[in-house]
């Protein structure tokens, strides 16, 4: 009767499916714990474009085109988190009152609902 020999190659190999297994599930749990926080994540604005809107749009408060606008801010007509451009064709002057209102629900989900209001 032969010996019977047991090669640990195959144990071997099924211990790095197991490692690469659980690497994987470690990269999506943290992609999921992380994934929230880049939401809140500030767009980047493109600061020629909001000074070229205000070269063709003065603040309506002061009439200038530079400096503050008491009471006023450049606001997005659709919004750069839901794929609006950074461009002055989408830009408006917006009361700082009805930018709050707005900034509650515009990122929202169900954005799409309040679109009208």
């Amino acid at each position: 009767m032969k010996p019977i020999s047991i090669s640990a190659e195959p144990i071997a190999r099924a211990d790095a499916q197991v490692t690469r297994d659980r690497e994987v599930t470690r990269a999506i749990l943290l992609l999921a714990l992380l994934l929230p926080f880049a939401s809140d994540a500030r767009i980047p604005r493109d600061r020629s474009e909001v000074r070229a809107f205000r070269i063709e749009h003065p603040c309506p408060s002061t009439g200038l085109t530079r400096g503050s606008c008491p009471g006023y801010v450049v606001d997005h007509r659709i919004a750069l988190c839901v794929g609006g451009l950074d461009r002055r064709e989408n830009m408006q002057w917006q009361t700082v009152e009805d930018a709050k209102a707005k900034d509650k629900w515009e990122c929202s989900p169900g954005w799409e609902q309040r679109l009208g209001q």
